[in-house]
This record gives C-alpha cells, structure tokens and sequence, in this order.
C-alpha cells in the first residue's frame, strides 16, 4: 500500500491507496505548529482499526505550502519508512508541458491535470475550488497550455471585510436570491453568485481559446460543489481527483 499527501494552504488531504485503489482518506488542517509526531498521531488515530500501518511501502507528496514540507517528509521518513516521492521538476507526468517556465507550475495543478486527463481525456479544463481557483487547460494531445489563477471563495470572503472598515466578516453561505435587504446578505450574494458569475466567464473564455471541440469541465476541491448546485458549468465534480492523481504519479515514478 502506498500514502499520497497533498499538502494545501488550507488543508491537508492524504489517501491511502492498495494496487491504485483508494482504501481511505482523510483531512488535516496545515498548521506550521504542528510537529511531524503530531502529524503522525492524528493519522493513525484517524485510520486506526482501518489500515495496517505495517503495510505501507511508498509515499508520494504534492505540496504548494513550503513551511510544511518538512516536517510532513520526516513524518514519513520517521514513522513510515520510505522516502516519498515530491511531485516536482523532474517527475514523469505523461503531459507535454507548455508553460514558460515548467517549474513554475504548481504541484496541485499537475496531479490535478494529469487525474483529470487520465480519467476523462482531453481536451478538459480543471476547476479547483480552494483556497485560491486555478483553472488548468489540457489538449486533446495531452497538452498542459498553462491556465488562470484567480481568488478562492473563501479568500475572497476574507478580504472584503478585512479592507472595508464597515463591512462585517460573513459567514459563507449562498443567499437564496440575488438581491437582498441585509449588509450581510447583500456581502453573502455578491461573494457566492459574483464567484460563480467569475467561474462560468472563465470557463467559456478559454473554451473559445483553445478552439477545440467536446472540452469537458472537471471541478475539484471543496468548494466546487457550491458553484455546481446553482450552475451547469462543470460537467464532472471530482472530490477525489487530487488524491488519485497523486496515486497515477507514483506508479509512473516509482
């Protein structure tokens, strides 16, 4: 059995996988005050009875929050025993990547890109919904062409009341009408549908860029189903696609 690790600004998700097959999984908070025993005793304490810790033989870490790669490393050098494979420059992808800097790209866009084209084919564009939205753009050849990134949902939230002084921090929580007769429920309207209105823009714009035929719409992450219970945009909602990527990318670089 093998562990993947996709270390977030927000979250942390691990999966357990047996042969390419999802056992289990799980979801951390990425604090930098965390030690990598601590780590290590909220999984097993999360997996215990459900996996045989014994039986793990192989990691592979995707990580866009550098503070953390440490001590999630020695965790499974320490307590695991296999040295993890870092989804980065060098790694085998099966993408042709078309950016101006390959390196540049982000570990979550590639695992994220190559579940995506292995499941689904191409041409597609992934949506993944967390802290930031990155919309990944892949060929019919197997092409990464590079994308956008734009402000998280969250994020987004955060900052309106953080930089307008008489504006309130809101919960997030979708309105049930655009227009609305509150402080709060007019903030809550403009984040949720403003953030759905900027997705479904994007998503067309880059269809009518790449000038190809049938793209499907992947989304991920864990604010992607609230873009898709009031829009059509995706044609896939994938909550696991990071974590399979992760397990595709070990397989080919093991």
């Amino acid at each position: 059995m093998i562990i993947g690790i996709d270390i977030g600004n927000t979250n942390i998700k691990l999966g357990v996988f047996d042969g390419g097959k999802l056992v289990d999984s799980l979801r951390l908070s990425s604090s930098n005050r965390k030690t990598a025993d601590e780590y290590y005793y909220n999984i097993k304490t999360m997996l215990a009875g459900k996996i045989d810790f014994n039986s793990i033989d192989g990691a592979i870490v995707a990580s866009v929050n550098p503070h953390l790669n440490y001590t999630v490393e020695h965790m499974i050098n320490h307590y695991f025993g296999v040295k993890p494979i870092i989804v980065g420059g060098g790694i085998k992808t099966g993408l042709n990547i078309k950016y101006d800097n390959p390196k540049e790209v982000g570990a979550d866009r590639i695992v994220n890109s190559v579940a995506a084209y292995r499941t689904y084919g191409g041409p597609c564009i992934i949506v993944d919904c967390g802290t930031a939205t990155t919309f990944n753009v892949i060929s019919s050849k197997g092409e990464f062409l590079g994308g956008a990134i734009s402000f998280g949902l969250k994020s987004a939230a955060e900052a309106l009341g953080e930089s307008a002084a008489r504006l309130p921090t809101v919960e997030l929580q979708k309105p049930d009408k655009v227009i609305n007769k509150s402080t709060i429920s007019n903030m809550q309207s403009g984040i949720v549908y403003g953030y759905i209105g900027l997705v479904e823009y994007l998503v067309r714009a880059i269809k009518r860029e790449i000038h190809e035929e049938n793209v499907k719409v992947v989304a991920t992450g864990g604010l992607s189903e609230i873009v898709s219970a009031e829009s059509d945009v995706f044609d896939y909602v994938d909550r696991t696609l990071t974590l399979r990527g992760l397990s595709i990318l070990y397989y080919m670089n093991c």
